[in-house]
């Protein structure tokens, strides 16, 4: 497995590679899910095809400068998982390799991210455009793989390779949980022991009120039961039309149901589909 930790190493190692090239962005901490990821990505790929992770955690998708300190950044043991998980090659650039002091140009999405986690992280999907297109663009990728457990920067991805015309396909994975239903992310290990017992609630509580038929009684649901512990804050909790990603109260139509809750300053997000 080779490393490329600048712009031009990596153009010149892919100038080699077999093609497809199939790409896996990640902010690193890497756990089961991103191995899923990748493992996805090589069945996409075959034996032949080029397996890319990058692990970059992105200064300008984050709206809390604690969150961005704070974010994990276990880099042996992230290369040692795409090791494992059989990637070809890593991208592991600098934030100074990534953006130029005076870079000016962002990409913007002022439609998709104008609620649930783009209304409350002003600037977020922005910076998220952004770095996903200078990493299609720097890696010439064919594919590139996705959770779905981020469904809102899902759609918005998907919606920056139609609505610029990016020769890319979008493989998306299934959201992986934890044993106790908690959806993994990176950020669980920071949460305290207390509050990562607790956290399962919100999967509790978006099942919960999946099973009901009205559009109040659905967020009524969810809640009363995040609500009912001392150590979760709710952020938001919407329901919102699975295409336009606007709040919605017609469940006749496919929805979802969205959240992201707060234990202490650890804020983890979960979403359930929704539909008559």
């Amino acid at each position: 497995m080779w490393i490329a930790r600048t712009k031009a190493d990596l153009r010149q190692k892919l100038k080699s590679v077999p093609r497809p090239v199939i790409l896996i962005p990640t902010m690193g901490a890497l756990h089961a899910g991103h191995a899923s990821l990748i493992d996805l990505a090589r069945k996409n790929a075959g034996e032949n095809g080029t397996v890319l992770v990058s692990i970059f955690v992105n200064p300008i998708q984050f709206d809390r400068t604690s969150d961005l300190k704070e974010y994990p950044r276990p880099l042996d043991s992230d290369l040692a998982v795409c090791e494992q998980q059989g990637a070809d090659g890593v991208f592991l650039p600098t934030d100074s390799e990534m953006y130029l002091p005076d870079h000016s140009i962002n990409v913007i999405e002022n439609q998709l991210s104008s609620h649930l986690c783009g209304a409350t992280r002003p600037g977020h999907f922005d910076g998220v455009c952004t770095v996903v297109l200078k990493l299609f663009n720097l890696t010439g990728c064919d594919a590139a793989v996705f959770g779905a457990k981020d469904f809102q920067q899902l759609a918005i991805i998907q919606r920056l390779v139609r609505d610029l015309d990016l020769n890319i396909e979008i493989i998306t994975h299934p959201t992986i949980r934890e044993d106790h239903g908690l959806a993994m992310s990176s950020r669980n290990e920071l949460l305290l022991p207390n509050h990562h017992a607790d956290a399962p609630r919100i999967r509790r509580a978006l099942l919960s009120a999946s099973t009901k038929t009205d559009a109040k009684e659905i967020l009524e649901t969810a809640r009363i039961e995040l609500e009912s512990s001392p150590h979760a804050r709710i952020d938001y909790l919407s329901l919102v039309n699975a295409d336009t990603l606007e709040p919605t109260e017609n469940i006749s139509a496919p929805c979802i149901l969205a959240c992201a809750v707060f234990y202490g300053d650890v804020r983890l997000i979960d979403h359930i589909g929704i539909k008559d």
